[in-house]
């Protein structure tokens, strides 16, 4: 009888598990069957959804990115910000950078972007689309890119609906990792060291990134379209040609005499870095041994026979034990420990050099008000020039505390000294105009520091919320109904936030 019952439920178990074996094949011939599949998605196709039909895990992954939706408002956090871009447009509104799948509404959100009434109003150049949807690309292709370059931010608010998504990185045929911005190629070919044409899968699984991920500039560009009328395009260009550390750019940007703006206060010639996460990163470690950047912020995911890269794009933090972990040999809160600890160390050096830099400022406008010259004004406007640069490279850089933290120490370093050599010699400035012991306002929030340096905020966002309730609802209404096939309402965003919504 015992012997009995023991061979039905050895049967029973048998049975089951041959269920189980039959369904995990089953499964496995499905996935196989839809990898298989021949996508049929048009050239270029913006829609990320449409991706996501041959591949629902990568696209379920990607717009997972959405979740990453908090607003963290930076200028609140060090209001010395205010001061250090006054003048330009991050002295009004700059927040951590969030998720994918809002790059393209939090460029559309944010201050900097102004408000403009119409296709040929607004403070900013059409290139600050450029790194902000797959519909940059599409445009490009249809227009050239002199054309795309050319006019107001407002001029393709209607022609650029989907956030990043999957055709600013693959091709659709193929699915092949796929640079889509042709200056990422002529920069790497002008700085000589990895010429495009040589790259490696694994360097693709970096330079895709790379073509947002970087520090950039506008060049301005003379052209004449087929009418014969001529035109000035403002192009985006990697400043790469003498290299890629901070001091290479900075030569770079002084042999050609550009800044991005003259600052309000101390009338010194700025710069503003963008995000040169790339350059920080080829000199840290991970760089050195031939890591890309999806190695951390898209590790490989397996689910039963399929293997695939998580499109959840963020900080590898959120994933260490599929990330870090793999090659690291710390426990989690050891690793957490480490990363803390650097991170502590590089802000405890960027708020010295935002308060050092700030005071600058100050002390520039003064010793320009009691009437000192350019001659004597042009050595420590230099200095505060390059300080402040040093400073914006080391922390515009994501994630560069992590990715090159001895580099990015090291430029602070160097940011702090050209911020206290600008200040000795405006002392010296104002010692000489009888104010030696003059000392800037003092402020403790960014409201304090936008009214020190003029700004009109209350306008600002007046104005701001009436253009997202009245051309930019017509954008979306006009993307909607063009025909084109471009409009994707999967990926807008349907809740508002900003760090200046709480004032109206």
């Amino acid at each position: 009888m015992k012997k009995s019952i023991v061979v039905i439920v050895v049967s029973v178990v048998a049975t089951v598990l041959m269920l189980f074996l039959l369904g995990s094949i089953w499964g496995n011939k499905a996935d196989q069957a839809m990898i298989n599949t021949v996508p049929e998605i048009k050239e270029l196709d913006p829609r990320s959804s449409e991706w996501g039909k041959y591949f629902p895990r990568q696209y379920d992954s990607y717009m997972a990115t959405q979740k990453s939706d908090d607003i963290k408002d930076v200028l609140k956090k060090d209001p010395n910000l205010v001061v250090l871009w006054a003048g330009y447009g991050f002295s009004k509104d700059y927040n951590e950078p969030r998720g994918h799948f809002y790059m393209l509404e939090d460029n559309i959100n944010t201050l900097r972007t102004g408000a403009p009434v119409d296709e040929n109003t607004g403070p900013m150049p059409t290139a600050c689309w450029t790194c902000k949807s797959p519909d940059v690309p599409r445009l490009m292709k249809e227009k050239g890119d002199l054309e795309f370059f050319t006019g107001k931010w407002a001029r393709w608010g209607d022609e650029i609906v989907n956030p990043v998504g999957c055709a600013d990185c693959h091709d659709h045929k193929t699915m092949q990792l796929s640079v889509k911005r042709d200056f990422l190629a002529r920069a790497l070919d002008a700085e000589g060291s990895e010429p495009f044409e040589k790259a490696t899968h694994q360097d693709m699984r970096t330079l895709v990134c790379v073509q947002c991920h970087a520090e950039y500039y506008f060049k301005k560009t003379e052209w004449e379209d087929p009418d014969g009328k001529q035109h000035t395009a403002a192009v985006v260009t990697f400043p790469w040609d003498n290299g890629l550390s901070v001091e290479d750019i900075e030569q770079y940007y002084d042999e050609r005499k550009f800044s991005d703006w003259t600052h309000k206060l101390s009338k010194a010639p700025m710069l503003k870095a963008q995000h040169p996460g790339y350059e920080t990163f080829k000199t840290g470690i991970h760089g050195q041994n031939n890591l890309a950047c999806a190695d951390c912020h898209m590790p490989y995911v397996r689910e039963g026979s399929v293997k695939y890269s998580d499109h959840k794009i963020g900080s590898p933090l959120g994933n260490i034990s599929n990330t870090c972990l793999t090659c690291h040999g710390e426990s989690e809160e050891q690793f957490k420990q480490i990363v803390a600890r650097k991170l502590e160390r590089k802000e405890g050096l960027a708020a010295s050099a935002t308060d050092i830099l700030a005071k600058a400022h100050f002390e520039a406008a003064k010793a320009w008000e009691l009437g000192a010259t350019e001659a004597e004004m042009e050595p420590a406007l230099m200095d505060i020039r390059h300080g402040q640069w040093r400073w914006d490279f080391a922390v515009a850089a994501h994630g560069g505390f992590f990715h090159a933290p001895e580099e990015t120490l090291r430029v602070l370093g160097t940011a702090i000294d050209k911020g206290h050599e600008a200040r000795l010699k405006l002392r010296i400035i104002l010692a000489k105009y009888g104010a030696a012991e003059y000392e800037g306002p003092v402020f403790s929030s960014k409201e304090e520091a936008q009214e020190l340096i003029g700004l009109q905020m209350e306008k600002l966002v007046d104005e701001k919320i009436t253009f997202l309730n009245t051309l930019r609802e017509k954008w979306i209404q006009n993307a909607a109904t063009s025909g084109k096939n471009i409009y994707d309402p999967k990926t807008e965003v349907k809740e508002f936030k900003a760090s200046y919504r709480d004032k109206k």
